[in-house]
């Protein structure tokens, strides 16, 4: 295929050309690829693998890991609905959170739903009222606060006692121990989450063992289903250069990355002896390096400082590098031999933060070139928004030599469709 860049069969840039930019494309295979690596991986342990719909909320992303069993976290009424909508099974989906409203679990538990992780005493006791007036019992696991540090970015923490979630390792047998006497609660199971974009098997195999005791205890106790170890496998967004070539240039395996296959040659040995079923919950593991975002250059902008190369994409298509300083390959679709250079990369809305990359070493391009911003199929779409008053991007699925647009771009006049004057300036 030339130095054409492709998702499965199709050229982006033929995409780019049909569609505009700024675009997201997905690969269909690439979802299918890592659910059932990891489906593999885990195959000697009974295990429901829980799609974090958080990471990307798509129907037709939802609809492809429905088609292969896979259940569903969710954080939301609308991301239930979503499932609902995309055909996933409610009976596979773990509502997760810790801010559950009584509407959002009234209507998890007419919809039958897997099991609650239950944030706080509160919350348990806010469960179980409902589910009186509903006549259930609602299936709850106390998500415990481990107190293990991940290694993470700051802002996607969530195993210390410095986080806001779970329920802290020394009080979590008394709260089991309150559940088993409220007479609308079913004590299912047990589950922790530890962080997002772990990188080493290291921090899951400390907060599992750390965890191990508790599970055998609340097995034996309460007769528990399943420990969740959460999700938070990491996904490679920032590759090695080689003889300063890219790392889309070559197809060698990055060493050291967490793989489906070390993640459960680590987990498993201690997982298996327990006797429980193993439930987790990944979103960028399964998406985040099946989607690119895709923008064209507008401008080349020279000043006394340094080069800027301005893009039609904006920090409200793909807000991680703002948020997180988050780092994504840049890519031209079409490359072309010349001198290499270094620029910042930003888009048009007006902040200084509106930004995909400062001073990064980039192939030769100029204005009208269409750029990838690779990995971007996690906390991409999901994460938009309209500042600026910009509409939200298309999104296209690919499945070998066919595509489809999977969300249309946004009408610009539909931005205030719901907006009124107020009634005093109809006069």
């Amino acid at each position: 295929m030339g130095r054409n860049l492709y998702c499965e069969r199709v050229p982006l840039r033929a995409l780019a050309e049909c569609f505009g930019t700024p675009l997201y494309v997905y690969s269909q295979s690439t979802l299918e690829r890592h659910y059932q690596s990891l489906d593999t991986a885990l195959r000697s342990l009974d295990h429901l693998i829980c799609y974090a719909v958080k990471a990307n909320s798509n129907l037709a992303v939802l609809r492809t890991f429905a088609n292969l069993g896979s259940g569903f976290d969710i954080v939301s009424h609308g991301e239930l609905r979503r499932v609902l909508a995309a055909g996933g099974d409610p009976t596979k989906c773990v509502f997760a959170g810790v801010g559950k409203t009584e509407e959002e679990i009234k209507f998890a538990l007419q919809k039958n739903i897997y099991c609650f992780n239950v944030e706080s005493e509160p919350e348990l006791e806010r469960i179980n009222r409902i589910a009186a007036r509903l006549k259930q019992a609602a299936p709850v696991a106390i998500r415990v606060n481990p107190n293990v540090e991940a290694h993470t970015h700051a802002k996607i923490t969530t195993g210390t006692y410095e986080n806001k979630f779970g329920i802290a390792m020394d009080h979590v047998l008394a709260v089991y121990e309150k559940a088993t006497r409220l007479r609308h609660i079913r004590v299912r199971g047990l589950q922790m989450h530890i962080g997002s974009q772990i990188t080493s098997e290291k921090p899951f195999v400390n907060a599992v063992k750390r965890m191990l005791p508790l599970a055998r205890v609340l097995k034996d106790r309460h007769h528990i289903e399943f420990f969740s170890v959460g999700g938070g496998i990491g996904i490679v967004y920032d590759p090695a250069l080689e003889s300063g070539r890219p790392q889309w240039w070559r197809s060698k395996q990055a060493k050291g990355v967490i793989t489906a296959d070390s993640y459960a040659r680590a987990l498993l040995p201690l997982l298996e002896p327990l006797g429980l079923r193993m439930v987790l919950e990944p979103g960028r593991f399964l998406v985040g390096n099946a989607g690119v975002l895709i923008t064209r250059v507008q401008y080349i902008k020279q000043t006394a400082n340094k080069r800027f190369v301005i893009v039609d994409a904006a920090m409200n298509d793909l807000i991680r590098p703002a948020f997180y300083d988050a780092y994504h390959e840049i890519v031209p679709l079409s490359y072309r031999p010349g001198s290499w250079f270094t620029a910042d990369v930003v888009g048009p809305v007006c902040e200084s933060g509106d930004y995909f990359a400062k001073q990064r070493r980039l192939p030769p391009v100029k204005e009208g070139d269409y750029l990838a911003l690779m990995s971007a199929g996690a906390y991409g779409s999901v994460m938009a928004s309209n500042y600026n008053s910009r509409a939200f991007p298309p999104e296209i699925m690919v499945r070998g030599r066919n595509s489809s647009i999977v969300r249309d771009r946004q009408p610009i006049d539909e931005l205030w469709q719901h907006e009124h004057m107020a009634a005093w300036q109809n006069d």
